[in-house]
């Protein structure tokens, strides 16, 4: 409790900032533990940090936020379990987006309180006389990253809670005043950032701690978005209004160009960081926290204080890394047949195991078929379309309680064992038409055959809201499942990964599309062939289970285009982090949402639906800012005229 009472304290910075539940805590404390000297000791430096990374659990992972960051975008859809929380994120007319149901909030909630944490640090660390640069340089890399999540999510953000700009402040206001784009990046972003590259260590104080590298990765990243910011391409509209102009009078190139330096600078200089030999590597759950990973959401099954929450069982809410459940259907309605000491019965061939393939399934959030036929049409050479889903499930009834069957058949009455697959997804569509049921069929789940085939299949085209291939990259891993199913209820125990050194070459890639001058060698084909030789290395073959030694590398450098567009970048920034939560903020980055997401494909929602809908989404420039979360406007003690003008345009 001892890091939740800190960073509530904090979080009265401004009472209209902090998070429900603040009240009760901060009834049981004196309020004079909360006073600005607290930071002027070691004790409160350190704990302070400490917090700073304790945040990250309150957004990432956090299952909600990571739907608004996903659902409506041309990766993901919604599926059918979904509440409103994910109707509205996508545009697609089941429900309107408003300030009440828009789970952004999750991210306004967490990251004021952070920043006000950064703020105490920052104002009164140098008082303790023995803090270091380096620990000042943590505090302003989490204060940067903080605004720039939220000045690319609603737009200009305020920089006073309450005692002045970046200014820490521990008493309740309710008030508030947002500062324009311009302001942000100029006044906390940047010069944060700068910062924490010059002091910040070449390699981390703890592990998962920030770096050099760190610091400029996302340097880099807030130099590219303010340039497409200050470009404006598609005259999207921009909250509070403000001039799309520096404010030293810098354009949109000179930003362009220092994206393209200070990422290829890290590239070039990467500490301790490095690519993965292949892209299966990055996310098999035995590699976490590989050095391909630069920062995440830490999580571990050894102690549930340190977890952040229970080992057997999920919450459903923050600090649970629960994400992963959203992309996972409920594969445990397939069916086989079996033979019981009882006779012949149905029964539940693919049981729910805490085991990367599988998990929690909540059926909330659905890939779209363009994700599988367009985004990953190469996956004969290109090996992150099986690194990124579960596209073959086994049978493991073996491991389950109770009574168990003696044998087993499938589709076409073929016999399947233990570890045999059950059900696939197939990468294309087949040469001999599948024969799917005229309803949910024998596997109870409407899948169909194929001559020969003990599996069940279902095509690319035949996907739906309620079946299609699950989330492998986000997969639960635990080491004490044992000979059982484990604890797949549970919230995963791995690290939610937030950024990778591999995106140093996507960011300096489409800074060069977009203007930047290259260093020799390093282009923006140049660059994404690095990570496209990648691609096609294979050392295990995920979804057929067995070891894969394949380079393909030649062929993937051959098929990339001779000049590269922001399209392919995009393409390829989805072939590498499909999932992970960068998709809605890459779109609105580039202004490309509605032209690359204003329509997708996907079945229905009933068992054996395996006809293609397309959906259009109504996308309008107002959505390319979230709405201000309605708490924080029911928090404020002004005129309604001031909330309203409060808060972004068209959702008043």
């Amino acid at each position: 409790m001892k890091r939740f009472k800190l960073q509530f304290l904090i979080s009265t910075a401004a009472l209209s900032l902090s998070a429900a539940g603040c009240k009760d805590l901060l009834n049981e404390q004196p309020r004079s533990t909360y006073d600005p000297s607290f930071f002027k000791t070691e004790k409160g430096v350190q704990g302070g940090l400490t917090a700073m990374y304790a945040h990250l659990r309150d957004t990432y992972g956090q299952a909600y936020y990571y739907n608004a960051t996903l659902t409506g975008t041309d990766e993901v859809t919604y599926g059918r379990d979904a509440d409103e929380n994910f109707l509205a994120m996508d545009l697609s007319g089941r429900t309107q987006l408003t300030a009440n149901n828009s789970r952004a909030d999750a991210l306004w909630g967490s990251a004021f309180p952070n920043i006000n944490t950064a703020n105490g640090v920052i104002e009164n660390a140098s008082a303790v006389g023995t803090i270091s640069a380096a620990l000042v340089a943590e505090a302003r890399f989490f204060r940067a990253f903080d605004y720039f999540m939220l000045v690319q999510t609603f737009g200009g953000v305020p920089l006073d809670l309450g005692a002045g700009e970046l200014k820490f402040n521990n008493n309740p206001v309710r008030t508030s005043t947002r500062n324009t784009v311009p302001e942000v990046y100029t006044k906390a972003i940047f010069p944060d950032l700068l910062q924490a590259v010059n002091d910040l260590p070449v390699n981390p104080r703890v592990t998962g701690g920030v770096t050099k590298t760190v610091a400029r990765l996302y340097l880099a990243k807030a130099y590219l978005t303010y340039a497409w910011w200050l470009e404006n391409p598609n005259n999207i509209p921009t909250y509070p209004a403000a001039q799309r102009t520096d404010p030293a009078g810098r354009t949109a190139q000179y930003y362009y160009q220092q994206a393209y330096d200070v990422a290829t600078a890290g590239i070039n200089s990467p500490g301790q960081y490095r690519l993965q030999s292949t892209y299966y590597d990055v996310n098999v759950a035995t590699n976490d926290r590989n050095p391909e990973i630069m920062l995440y959401a830490d999580h571990t099954e050894s102690s549930e204080l340190y977890n952040g929450g229970s080992l057997t069982f999920g919450s459903g809410g923050a600090p649970d890394n629960f994400a992963g459940w959203m992309l996972t259907w409920n594969y445990t309605n397939i069916r086989s047949n079996g033979q019981f000491s009882t006779g012949p019965a149905a029964f539940s061939s693919v049981l729910r195991e805490a085991v990367q393939p599988l998990g929690r399934p909540w059926t909330r959030m659905a890939p779209t078929i363009g994700a599988i036929t367009n985004t990953f049409a190469d996956k004969t050479n290109d090996s992150r379309f099986d690194g990124t889903f579960t596209t073959t499930y086994r049978g493991n009834w073996n491991k389950g309680d109770g009574a168990k069957p003696t044998a087993a058949t499938n589709a076409n009455n073929l016999s399947v064992s233990p570890g045999d697959a059950i059900l696939t997804f197939l990468g294309s569509e087949p040469s001999t038409a599948i024969t799917y049921p005229s309803g949910p069929g024998a596997s109870n789940i409407g899948a169909g055959t194929l001559p020969g085939r003990a599996d069940y299949v279902i095509s690319p085209l035949g996907i739906s809201r309620i079946v299609y291939p699950g989330l492998w990259k986000l997969g639960p891993y635990r080491t004490d499942n044992g000979t059982g199913l484990g604890q797949p209820n549970a919230g995963s125990t791995r690290p939610f990964n937030i950024a990778k050194f591999s995106e140093l070459y996507f960011v300096a890639a489409e800074a060069a599309v977009k203007g930047a001058a290259p260093a020799s060698g390093q282009s923006a084909r140049e660059l994404i062939n690095v990570i496209r030789a990648r691609a096609g290395k294979w050392r295990f073959d995920n979804n057929n289970n067995v070891a894969k030694s394949q380079d393909n590398s030649a062929a993937m450098v051959a098929a990339t285009p001779n000049t590269i567009d922001i399209n392919y970048i995009l393409a390829e920034r989805s072939r590498e982090y499909f999932g992970e939560g960068y998709r809605w903020f890459d779109l609105v980055r580039t202004q490309k949402w509605n032209e690359l997401a204003g329509t997708y494909q996907i079945g229905g929602t009933n068992y054996g639906d395996h006809t293609p809908v397309t959906v259009t989404r109504t996308i309008q420039p107002y959505h390319y800012l979230r709405p201000i979360p309605q708490l924080q406007l029911d928090r404020m003690d002004v005129d309604a005229s001031v909330k309203a003008a409060y808060q972004n345009p068209s959702y008043q």
